[in-house]
């Protein structure tokens, strides 16, 4: 009987090594792999997204057309206006904090916790990470790895790098990603081109962009339009 107990002590002792090693590895496989992938892509531009992805499975389903209009712009031509505008909507505090604004996530976990409607406190950094290297959800296992990646870019890339991938690959629109195809699907111009007003107007429909559309903008729309346009004197020239 004392001879079975060791045994079966054994053989689970057995199994435990075998399990963490395997565990060990895999972890030091997903530590290499992604650092080599957030390297790849500080030099090379990300040529899709998941998101893009599932959203043409969604229109596969609902019987549409196959949509993905994109067209890459390099950080130097993009419009002054859009990426002002861009960190006026969605992150005033983008080249100061290292990924995370700590006051912005604080309100809004109080925010949440009172049953209000949800609201988050993501930065650009965050959601350049969720947009290129995850997929789109709200779970905690989702939020880990999109602070992992947050991490990465921000150690691997410079900020011009993040607020560049964020302005080509970000969803404006149903099948629309990025500034280029923003600015040409709404108002026939080049981002290069874009006024401070035009630029605004997009970026005001940056939480939603499925719901809200430059093109017929509703009065909430118009006044973020004009909360960023007050933001974008505010915040001044990006000194990177």
């Amino acid at each position: 009987m004392a001879q079975k107990r060791r045994s079966n002590s054994k053989s689970k002792q057995s199994f435990t090594k075998k399990a963490t090693s395997i565990l060990t590895r895999l972890f030091v496989w997903f530590l290499l792999v992604s650092v080599l992938w957030v390297l790849i892509y500080r030099f090379v531009n990300p040529p899709i997204t998941l998101l893009m992805v599932l959203r043409n499975i969604e229109r596969k389903s609902e019987g549409k057309a196959l949509k993905m209009e994109k067209e890459w712009v390099d950080f130097k031509d993009i419009s002054d206006n859009m990426k002002r505008a861009a960190v006026s909507a969605e992150d005033q505090l983008f080249l100061k904090h290292i990924g995370f604004d700590v006051n912005a996530i604080e309100k809004a976990f109080k925010t949440n916790k009172k049953g209000e409607k949800v609201k988050g406190g993501s930065t650009i950094s965050q959601q350049t990470a969720k947009n290129v290297f995850l997929w789109p959800g709200r779970s905690w296992i989702r939020k880990g790895f999109e602070a992992y990646f947050t991490l990465l870019i921000e150690m691997l890339w410079s900020k011009e790098r993040i607020l560049e991938v964020y302005l080509n690959v970000i969803e404006m629109g149903d099948g629309i990603y990025g500034a280029e195809a923003a600015a040409q699907a709404y108002f026939g111009k080049s981002c290069t081109k874009l006024t401070r007003s035009q630029a605004a107007l997009i970026a005001a429909c940056f939480p939603n962009p499925r719901r809200w559309t430059p093109k017929k903008p509703t009065r909430y729309i118009k006044h973020r339009q004009y909360l960023i346009m007050k933001n974008m004197r505010r915040l001044g020239p990006l000194d990177f």
